[in-house]
């Protein structure tokens, strides 16, 4: 599978976000390589995108999301987990893609050793701090290229509009009524929040 050119992020967030789907998250690390489809994604818009950190302005914390498109933006919350972002439109245009849920694909094991406790695969990747945690995902990765590793998306299979759903996002208080998550309809590793 080929890897998704920089050109496939220098457009509007949305139409990154549907495309995304049904495309591959790869991470390499010295423990191993972890992948997996792609079958949930969000859109933050930018500084008028109250839920989107660049609501704060141009930080220390939101610099990537002001950088080239095709860049990863990796955040800590709660004061443990990570989350994967993919940074779209062009410089200066703060906006980015987070990767919801996957579908895991290839090194399983490897993500059941990092994830102990989870015995069923659909619970390994179901939520964007599982899937960092599974895939070996840390903030020690933002700021870098997707066209090279640790981190890469590739193409994957097309996800026709009938198997789309869109939905309000998850877990915001702020702009919580914008239309912009899609899933894989009926797909059993989308997570389990409930859309605003």
């Amino acid at each position: 599978m080929s890897r998704l050119p920089r050109g496939f992020y220098e457009r509007e967030t949305e139409i990154v976000a549907r495309e995304m789907l049904g495309s591959v998250l790869e991470c390499d690390t010295d423990e191993g390589r972890a992948s997996g489809i792609i079958v949930e994604t969000e859109a933050y818009l930018g500084e008028h995108d109250l839920a989107c950190h660049a609501a704060a302005g141009r930080t220390a914390r939101t610099e990537v999301l002001y950088g080239p498109p095709g860049t990863s933006y990796v955040y800590f919350i709660y004061g443990m987990y990570w989350c994967f972002n993919a940074v779209t439109r062009g410089e200066g245009l703060p906006s980015a893609v987070l990767v919801r849920a996957l579908e895991p694909l290839d090194g399983i094991a490897l993500m059941h050793k990092r994830r102990p406790r989870i015995k069923s695969d659909v619970d390994l990747t179901n939520g964007p701090g599982k899937l960092c945690t599974a895939l070996g995902i840390t903030g020690s990765m933002s700021g870098k290229t997707l066209q090279r590793k640790p981190l890469l998306i590739r193409e994957g299979e097309p996800v026709t509009d009938d198997r789309v759903e869109v939905t309000t996002r998850i877990g915001i208080t702020r702009c919580s009524d914008w239309p912009l998550r899609w899933i894989i309809r009926g797909n059993r590793f989308v997570s389990k929040g409930k859309p605003s």
